[in-house]
C-alpha cells in the first residue's frame, strides 16, 4: 500500500504568520533556464515564515492534485542561491480529496449544467451523470435516465433548478425517481427554494404556495439511507423551515461567507459597511457580518408612498454594500442607494445571494466606472449562481460580479 504523501511545502524564507487568499500566487525559481513559475492557488494557505533572507528564492513545489489550477510565468530575475524554509498548507478537502471522501454521483438539469460542472471540479469524489430530457408530441416530459442500476448502492445527489412551474413539474418525477434506484442515500440540492418571495397572506383565500413546494418534497421517497437531505441557500422567509415535514432534512446554508471573502480582496476593504434595507434583511444576516460597522433602512409610509429612510447609523465617506437575500424589479435597492447617497456614502455597492431580475430588470442597475457615482450608479452588484437563467444575462457585465457556490454545495455533499 502506497504511502500518504506529505502535504504540500511551500519554501519561503520570516518570523510572522501569513495567510494567503483565494486569489494570491506564488513563485516557484527553477533551476534550470533560469526561470519562475507561477503557481496559482485556489484556496487558502496558511504560512509561516521563518526569515526574510534570500527573498528572491521562494519556492512552491509542485502537486499533482491542483495541477489543473497552475499556470506558467517567464521572467529572469532570480537569485539562484538562497537558504530554503519549508512551510506547511492547509487547504480544504476538496482540493486535496482522501480516501475516506464520500464518492457522489451528481446528476443535473439543463439548467444547472455550468454550475454542477464546477461542483465536480471542486472534488475528485463527486462524478457527474446525464440525464436524458425530452418530451414526448403532447408536450409532457419522456425522461430518461441512462444506466440507472449502476447507481445502485452509491450516494446520489440532484441539482436542481425550480426557475418556473414547468421546469418544476419536468424535474419533480426525476427527483421522486431516484430515491427508489437502491441507493445509498440521495441529497437534493436546490440552491434557490423560489416559492414564497412574493407570498402575502393577509386575506381569507390567499394560498401559500411555498407550503404546498414544502410538502411536495417532504413526501420525496425515502431512500435505503433514510430520508431525503435538502440543500437550498437563504432561504427567503425564515419560518419556510417549518413548512418541510418529518420525511426530508433540510440543510439551510448562506451565501454570505462568499461575500465575506470578496470583501477581504477590495483595496478599500478597511472602509466597507454594511447597509440592510430593512430589518428582515437586518435580523437574517447580521450576526454573519458583526464584525463590519452597520446602516439599518426602514421603510415608512407617508400617504400613499413607502419611503426609504436610514434607522441607524452613519454611511458617510464609506463604500456601503447593500445586503439581502434577493432581488426582483430591484426598487427597494435604488431607494436604499439613493438615502445613503444623500447621507454621504463615499461608493455603493449591493450583493443577493439570489438575482431573480424577473423582465431584465437588471438592467436599471448601472455601474459608476470608478467616477464615485453613488448616487445613480454602483461600483459593485454581487450575486451568486443560484439562478442560472440570470447568471446567462449578467456574466461580464459590470457592475454584475457572479459569487458561485460550488465549493460550498460541494461540501455540502460531503456531510
Amino acid at each position: 500500500m502506497a504511502a500518504t504523501p506529505p502535504p504540500p511545502s511551500l519554501s519561503l524564507p520570516s518570523n510572522k504568520s501569513l495567510t494567503l487568499k483565494r486569489s494570491h500566487s506564488l513563485f516557484h525559481p527553477s533551476k534550470k533556464n533560469n526561470k519562475k513559475s507561477l503557481f496559482s492557488f485556489s484556496s487558502n494557505l496558511r504560512c509561516e515564515i521563518k526569515g526574510f533572507e534570500g527573498h528572491r528564492r521562494w519556492t512552491v513545489d509542485r502537486i499533482s492534485d491542483m495541477s489543473k489550477d497552475s499556470t506558467a510565468l517567464s521572467n529572469s530575475n532570480t537569485n539562484p542561491s538562497s537558504p530554503l524554509v519549508s512551510v506547511s498548507a492547509v487547504t480544504s478537502a476538496s482540493q486535496f480529496p482522501t480516501k475516506n471522501a464520500k464518492k457522489v454521483v451528481l446528476f443535473f438539469c439543463a439548467e444547472t449544467k455550468a454550475l454542477a460542472e464546477k461542483i465536480a471540479a471542486e472534488c475528485d469524489a463527486i462524478e457527474l451523470r446525464n440525464i436524458s430530457w425530452g418530451k414526448f408530441p403532447d408536450g409532457f416530459p419522456n425522461i430518461f435516465i441512462p444506466n440507472a442500476q449502476g447507481i445502485r448502492g452509491m450516494h446520489v445527489a440532484f441539482l436542481a433548478s425550480f426557475s418556473s412551474p414547468a421546469v418544476i413539474f419536468e424535474q419533480i418525477p426525476v427527483i421522486y425517481a431516484l430515491p427508489k434506484l437502491f441507493i445509498a442515500s440521495f441529497t437534493l440540492v436546490l440552491p434557490f427554494f423560489p416559492t414564497g418571495t412574493s407570498e402575502r397572506m393577509e386575506d381569507e383565500g390567499d394560498i401559500a404556495t411555498a407550503f404546498t413546494l414544502a410538502r411536495l418534497l417532504s413526501n420525496i421517497p425515502i431512500s435505503r439511507g433514510g430520508p431525503t437531505s435538502l440543500v437550498t441557500f437563504d432561504i427567503h422567509a425564515l419560518q419556510e423551515r417549518f413548512y418541510f415535514g418529518d420525511n426530508i432534512l433540510p440543510c439551510f446554508e448562506s451565501g454570505i461567507p462568499l461575500l465575506k471573502r470578496r470583501l477581504q480582496d477590495l483595496p478599500d476593504s478597511d472602509n466597507i459597511a454594511i447597509a440592510f434595507p430593512d430589518d428582515g434583511a437586518w435580523k437574517r444576516f447580521h450576526k454573519q457580518l458583526q464584525h463590519f460597522p452597520t446602516i439599518v433602512c426602514a421603510k415608512v409610509r407617508e400617504g400613499d408612498q413607502r419611503i426609504v429612510r436610514i434607522k441607524e447609523g452613519d454611511p458617510k465617506d464609506r463604500h456601503i454594500v447593500i445586503v439581502d437575500d434577493l432581488v426582483q424589479s430591484g426598487g427597494t435597492l435604488i431607494e436604499c442607494q439613493k438615502v445613503l447617497a444623500a447621507h454621504g456614502a463615499a461608493k455603493i455597492s449591493a450583493y443577493v445571494t439570489h438575482g431573480i431580475f424577473p423582465n431584465n430588470s437588471w438592467a436599471r442597475f448601472e455601474h459608476d466606472n470608478g467616477n464615485g457615482r453613488p448616487g445613480s450608479a454602483f461600483t459593485y452588484f454581487w450575486i451568486t449562481d443560484s439562478c442560472p437563467l440570470t447568471v446567462k444575462e449578467v456574466m461580464n457585465r459590470p457592475p454584475f460580479e457572479v459569487l458561485s457556490l460550488s465549493s460550498s454545495i460541494s461540501a455540502s455533499l460531503q456531510i
